[in-house]
């Protein structure tokens, strides 16, 4: 799920390397760059590089990704794009199925993630960015990572987690979670002992080549979540998801 070694630069797409933790309007565009959804190992022979994408985590000792391989979102669609569930459309405030939001908490690193409805519990990896700007991708494909640059989830903005949905052809810990639906909820405790709730507005597939950056990253005025893996048909010759999944959430509790 994460960037590639070698950048892509998708026409009218920026060149410039996000900041850590950005703040204010340029924030979600900043961030957005980052978020690479590599989601399956691959052989270490790896095909070429299309253009607009970037090839998958190589396999190391153990089975995992070498950091920074992966799929590259890329593109923006408007709110509401391919792939988009009933109801779809900004993803603020109380969109669909996602109750009041709450008012948001202080910084707290994130130590482990729930998923009831996928039956899915995951201590937390701590991806940060590589040496080229990217993002790194979780090295155990049985868990989760938290994108540590943006938000943390509870604090004001979209927290970023993302996660592998297959690894050399064996189940990843997101495996399921283009099944997840509006109304779901996905808890999140964090480094202050917090416990902090959120619920599933609504849950997206994007072709890769239309990755709604901007909807995904864009600035909040509450606590947002992101969940992203890969998604669509899987080319086995390249290692390649075409698309991506995306579930929108907002904080609606704390414990």
């Amino acid at each position: 799920m994460k960037p590639a070694p070698t950048r892509v630069t998708e026409p009218g797409a920026s060149t410039a390397r996000p900041r850590r933790r950005a703040a204010g309007p340029l924030a979600a565009t900043a961030l957005a760059a980052l978020l690479l959804a590599g989601c399956s190992g691959q052989d270490p022979a790896a095909p070429s590089t299309p253009q607009g994408q970037a090839p998958q985590g190589q396999a190391q000792p153990g089975g995992a990704p070498a950091a920074g391989g992966a799929d590259t979102p890329a593109g923006e669609v408007s709110p509401g794009g391919p792939g988009a569930s009933p109801g779809a459309g900004a993803s603020g405030g109380t969109g669909t199925g996602g109750g009041q939001a709450k008012p948001a908490l202080a910084r707290s690193a994130p130590q482990k993630i729930s998923i009831p409805s996928l039956g899915v519990s995951s201590s937390l990896e701590t991806l940060r960015q590589n040496a080229d700007g990217t993002m790194e991708t979780p090295k155990d494909p049985g868990l989760a990572g938290w994108y540590e640059p943006g938000p943390t989830p509870g604090s004001q903005g979209p927290a970023v987690i993302a996660g592998h949905v297959t690894w050399n052809g064996a189940s990843a810990v997101f495996e399921k979670l283009k099944t997840m639906k509006a109304g779901d909820t996905i808890k999140v405790t964090r480094q202050d002992n917090k416990t902090v709730t959120f619920t599933v507005n609504r849950v997206a597939e994007y072709p890769k080549a239309e990755f709604p950056t901007l909807e995904v990253y864009k600035n909040l005025d509450h606590a947002g979540l992101r969940l992203v893996t890969c998604g669509g048909d899987f080319d086995p010759k390249k290692n390649y998801y075409d698309s991506n999944v995306v579930v929108f959430a907002q904080m609606t509790g704390t414990a």
